[in-house]
């Protein structure tokens, strides 16, 4: 039954869309139930905690995520994103609304679907690590497959694989207490990734780790992620960590998303102050690719330049070679040309002008 229910998601999400948010509101109170149409008719999160006793989570969520692919969703502290990510797997219940996974309704199935989708289909990483103190990193690894009902020397073999694949060769005997946070999240990172499952769910797993080793563990998720190409959905506050890691960002504010786009988009284009606010401090030349501001236009220049290529690097070839513009190439076939000029411009921070929206309450 299990394996049957697991062929059929992976089949249906070989569709564009693996996952689906559908207009979901999340209201949490003793009596949500009386209050949902309120919300639905304009009452602000304010007015609803003052009047009715309530706190507004999410209000009209709405996300397609595609397979194969990294979606970030991010806000402050506050902003109902780890709320979100456990709508997916129905760790908490939504108000209103639709969870889709291969087309599939998870706020239909019956508690068995439930277990099955949980046990085969969807893994989750937590910020906190949520590892067995009792258990070794092997048998913490291994722990998926047993509620999987795995033979037992397969649960062992792909226990040591993914333990050698988060680089923890040795480690297998260790407990967590004798681990490093770093070393930490790679067990619950292979815990996941042991159980084969076609989406992982990781709510800011990478946010307890000091700046080096969380720059390790994303260097660590991306190059797995080139290999399994699995459906991510990663949760953070960190923008740097969201422009890195995603194909796709989503930014929550008080529930709401107020801006879905790639993260050239975001940059490029921020919708408003609160996300320009967020934009203001990166590294534009770092991570704004060439391919985002580019002329469309075919050039027969002698210098070419990766569409794929990071501003800084660009602007130290122009500069280098002593030139003002060149060809534009994405797997040697020329699609644009770029000058010296826009690449210095899309430098500069946006404007803002209120920058209290991008604050943490």
């Amino acid at each position: 039954m299990a394996s049957a229910f697991k062929n059929i998601l992976r089949v249906a999400m070989m569709t564009d869309s693996a996952v689906e948010i559908r207009s979901v509101y999340k209201i949490f109170g003793p009596r949500p139930e009386t209050v949902i149409d309120f919300v639905k008719s304009g009452l602000s999160k304010q007015q609803l905690m003052e009047d009715h006793g309530h706190v507004l989570g999410l209000e009209n969520v709405n996300i397609e995520i595609a397979a194969h692919e990294i979606q970030v969703i991010m806000g402050l502290s506050g902003s109902g994103k780890s709320t979100l990510i456990r709508h997916i797997n129905r760790l908490i219940e939504p108000t209103s609304g639709q969870i889709l996974v291969g087309g599939k309704n998870v706020l239909s199935m019956d508690k068995k679907e439930l277990m099955n989708f949980r046990r085969f289909d969807a893994s989750m990483v937590f910020q906190k690590f949520s590892l067995m103190p009792h258990r070794t990193v092997a048998e913490n690894v291994a722990y998926g497959l047993e509620i999987q009902k795995i033979d037992k020397q397969i649960t062992h073999q792909r226990s040591r694989r993914w333990i050698d694949r988060v680089g923890l060769s040795g480690f297998e005997k260790y407990y967590p207490a004798q681990l490093s946070g770093g070393m930490q999240q790679r067990v619950g990172l292979a815990r996941a990734l042991a159980t084969d499952a076609d989406i992982l769910l990781m709510d800011e797993p990478f946010s307890a780790l000091d700046p080096l080793i969380r720059t390790d563990m994303q260097d660590v998720l991306l190059s797995l992620q080139e290999e399994l190409n699995k459906t991510i959905i990663f949760i953070t506050h960190d923008l740097d960590e969201a422009l890195r890691i995603g194909d796709s960002v989503a930014i929550l504010k008080d529930g709401v998303i107020v801006q879905k786009g790639s993260p050239q988009t975001i940059i490029l284009n921020p919708v408003d102050d609160y996300v320009a606010a967020f934009t203001k401090d990166i590294n534009r030349g770092r991570v704004l690719e060439v391919g985002s501001i580019m002329d469309a236009q075919i050039s027969d220049h002698h210098l070419m330049i990766e569409k794929g290529m990071v501003v800084e690097e660009a602007l130290q070839i122009l500069v280098r070679e002593g030139e003002t513009s060149a060809s534009v190439v994405n797997n040697s076939k020329t699609v644009g040309s770029i000058d010296i000029g826009p690449l210095i411009a899309s430098l500069a921070r946006p404007e803002i002008t209120n920058t209290t929206n991008g604050e943490e309450n």
